[in-house]
């Protein structure tokens, strides 16, 4: 997650003779720093009966389906290039509404028109209303309630109360010398380029530069026209008056660079708050450019912030690759063919990668070089409405120190990413991070950010050949990056102070505890933790013959999660999609996929395994695995091919040659085609995962308080849980049936099916009759007071509910 979790916006204090002066307290400079995180960013959908518009966030971006970041909406009566599907009109997907949600996601909704639009007119007014009131970030808390919630916290409430101690001591040196977080997180109203009513203010902070001088195309690169000047907090200052005739002295689109002299020589760098970055066709350099289009053509958003959702369906997804054709998709394209699609399968949020400008495409979206600026090859900011280690466009060696933004040395460097790492002590460089993450949810509006590789910051040896066991010590002791974890408390606490629906998801493969709970009681403050655990078992069990599944190890992975930390689930990541590695369809149909996936001949054992292990994995992941589910595109119909970016042959520093792909765009695609594709295979699983979604839309059981386990049988191979009103039976056995199988349940009363992987639909084997009622007996059974008999086939799984 190349992303930075960003900076919140902060303004000067002690502003004078058109200088600005950011005092800073003594000591705020001694805190260290680690990995800087992915972030992605969370779109959110408005009412919007016309038309359909995304927003996505830098590095890694999530769109909230419903209520995330970015905005989504869709147009009544879209088309959404999705068949409809024939008969279960149990199944059928819910248009999304305002509880729509995406790593970082953003939400959908749709709004009629009608006698009821009156109202809906007027709920949006009064909505837009609240949304202008001052934003304030609350006073911190005394973060005593973690230890409460865990007795074995206290043995080391020293550690975790200097924590807390340092957290509460910048919050009190942000009030007093910037006016407190929410001015201290709009650094882009200082910084940067900004044009008032006389002209244009830029600003650059580079203490290590010997002079600065801003360049471009409107003063024709001449290093002696506009030179800047330095005040002794190192920021550079110059003022451009307007044109004559009340034009900009910089026009709009043009490109500029600051020149500096710096102690390892005179250089040109792109202004690091630049709101747009391009590279130019054949070159390897970007071009920062000047980004002020007249006020007709800048988006003016009219729909107020959605409500965030009570349960979590992520959809994640890549801009670039979103299209079936080979090439890099748009904005505009993203917008109009694939957030319907989204809204039609039921995922409430929308996670979007690589939406902050990026040096290399290839990288997923990492290694992020322009932080404030979307990235250019899907299109301009206004249709969109780890640190780099290159020199050249990014914030690496910025004043030509080896400082600046990072720490020195090696511990400024990530030796397995390639990366820099901040500095998360040094006040400019938490107003550049906690500025930028306000940039991206108040100028695009986006629900929120995913903070991919935080154990990498949270930790001096970053997680790297360490092997966490679940020991307190491991956790909270001298390996731990203080400064990393303070400033992981304070974005947090700005983001859930100043978008209170906003939300934040946080990648820790350690596991440490307090990760998920509010800042005030003490904890880190994301509102998810990611299960990472989770994909991890299925790739460790698809390696091995499904006869030898232990039960209750899939059961105790599941479910291995601290109580009271909300955790999103997910049964493969986007990394299996890559070349190299494998997705579960391709561990479990392999090179059958190419030939044996058409209806019209006979499926191989591999193929009518694969697919039905396929639904099972998923469905156990989701009614288990936490109170959010995250797919990556196309992974809901088991997606045949890799992704493989355009890339030229290379050769490593060790000499061992890479071959490239001819930079093909080929296999850097979505073949969504093949999913929606009635004479294929392909086409059940997908509606298989959209029935999921619908099933979850309508009980809510990921974010139900009632859950319990009743069998996990390892000879029969059965799992039998409840999550909320509903009873899921599966049977992982490979050729054992049972009939007037015995399962446990809560509730008395008539069962009736209402999910089942083994429907013709979802390319079963018809099996089960769904009209077939289910009666309790008075007769307890796997510790539940009641139970009722079902036909549980092989390789199934079914979800009863009670009968309405």
């Amino acid at each position: 997650m190349a992303a930075p979790a960003s900076a919140v916006p902060g303004s000067a204090a002690g502003l004078r003779a058109g200088a600005v002066r950011f005092p800073v307290p003594a000591g705020a400079r001694r805190r260290g720093a680690a990995e800087l995180p992915t972030s992605r960013s969370l779109l959110t959908g408005r009412r919007f009966p016309g038309a359909v518009r995304v927003g996505g966030y830098g590095g890694r971006v999530a769109v909230h389906a419903a209520g995330a970041s970015g905005e989504v909406m869709i147009p009544e009566g879209e088309s959404d290039g999705m068949p409809a599907s024939a008969g279960s009109d149990d199944l059928q997907v819910p248009a999304l509404d305002d509880e729509l949600s995406t790593e970082v996601g953003a939400q959908v909704e749709i709004e009629s028109s009608g006698a009821s639009d009156v109202e809906g007119v007027k709920r949006v007014v009064e909505e837009l209303a609240a949304e202008q009131k001052p934003r304030v970030v609350p006073p911190t808390g005394d973060g005593q309630k973690i230890f409460q919630m865990d007795s074995m916290l206290n043995g080391y409430k020293y550690h975790l109360e200097y924590r807390y101690s340092l957290y509460r001591r910048l919050r009190s040196d942000i009030d007093q010398y910037e006016g407190g977080l929410e001015t201290f997180s709009r650094g882009y109203e200082k910084f940067g380029f900004n044009h008032s009513a006389e002209g244009v203010t830029y600003r650059e902070w580079a203490p290590g530069a010997h002079s600065a001088a801003l360049v471009g195309d409107f003063n024709n690169w001449n290093p002696n026209a506009d030179r800047m000047s330095k005040n002794e907090f190192g920021v550079w200052e110059i003022f451009l008056p307007n044109n004559a005739d009340g034009s900009s002295p910089i026009p709009h689109g043009s490109r500029v660079k600051v020149r500096m002299e710096t102690p390892s020589g005179i250089k040109d760098s792109i202004p690091a708050w630049i709101k747009y970055s391009v590279q130019a066709a054949g070159e390897i350099p970007y071009n920062g450019i000047y980004y002020d289009p007249p006020e007709e053509e800048k988006y003016v958003f009219k729909h107020p912030q959605p409500k965030r959702p009570k349960s979590l369906r992520i959809y994640e997804t890549h801009v670039g690759m979103s299209s079936t054709e080979p090439k890099i998709n748009t904005y505009a394209n993203f917008r109009d063919e694939v957030l319907p699609r989204i809204k039609k399968l039921g995922y409430n949020a929308v996670q979007i990668m690589a939406i902050q400008e990026h040096a290399y495409y290839g990288s997923f979206g990492y290694h992020v070089t322009n932080f404030f600026a979307p990235s250019s090859r899907f299109g301009t900011p206004e249709e969109l409405n780890h640190a780099s280690n290159n020199t050249l466009d990014g914030l690496n060696g910025f004043d030509g120190t080896d400082t600046h933004y990072f720490h020195s040395g090696s511990r400024g460097h990530h030796w397995m990413w390639d990366s820099r790492l901040f500095n998360y002590g040094n006040w400019e460089v938490l107003r550049f991070l906690l500025s930028n993450a306000r940039w991206w949810l108040e100028e695009y509006k986006f629900d929120g950010f995913r903070f991919d590789g935080v154990t990498s910051m949270m930790y001096t040896h970053h997680g790297l050949q360490v092997a966490f066991t679940g020991n307190y010590s491991e956790y909270f002791g001298f390996a731990t990056d203080a400064d990393a974890v303070v400033y992981l408390m304070l974005v947090n606490d700005l983001i859930h102070g100043l978008y209170p629906e906003a939300i934040t998801i946080g990648e820790d493969v350690s596991g440490m505890p307090t990760f998920a709970v509010p800042v005030q009681d003490g904890g880190v403050g994301f509102d998810y933790r990611l299960h990472m655990a989770v994909p991890d078992k299925w790739i460790e069990l698809l390696k091995q013959s499904d006869e030898s599944w232990k039960m209750g190890d899939i059961v105790h992975t599941l479910t291995n999660r601290r109580w009271s930390e909300k955790c999103v689930t997910y049964a493969e990541s986007h990394d299996q999609a890559l070349v190299g590695d494998k997705t579960i369809a391709f561990w479990l149909m392999d090179k059958d996929m190419y030939d044996f996936m058409a209806l019209d001949r006979p499926a191989t054992p591999s193929i009518d395994r694969g697919i039905a292990l396929h639904k099972m994995i998923r469905l156990i992941t989701m009614g288990l695995g936490g109170e959010g589910y995250l797919n990556f595109m196309g992974n809901e119909f088991g997606h045949p091919e890799w992704i493989d970016f355009p890339r030229a042959p290379q050769v490593l520093p060790n000499g061992k040659f890479i071959p490239g792909n001819n930079n093909s765009y080929d296999k850097c695609r979505r073949r969504f085609d093949l999913g929606d594709a009635d004479y294929l295979r392909y086409r059940g699983m997908q509606e298989f995962d959209r029935a999921m979604q619908s099933l979850e839309e309508k009980y809510g059981f990921m974010t139900s308080d009632h859950q319990y386990i009743s069998r996990k049988h390892e000879e029969d191979k059965m799992i039998i849980f409840e999550k909320g009103d509903l009873v899921f039976v599966f049977n992982f056995h490979w050729s054992n049936s049972y009939f007037d199988y015995r399962v446990g349940c809560l509730k008395p009363g008539k069962y009736k099916v209402v999910l089942d992987s083994d429907a013709g639909l979802f390319g079963g084997f018809g099996r089960i009759h769904h009209s077939a009622d289910h009666f309790t007996a008075d007769c307890s059974h796997d510790n539940r007071p009641y139970s009722f008999s079902v036909y549980s086939p092989s390789r199934t799984c079914v979800v009863y509910a009670p009968a309405e």
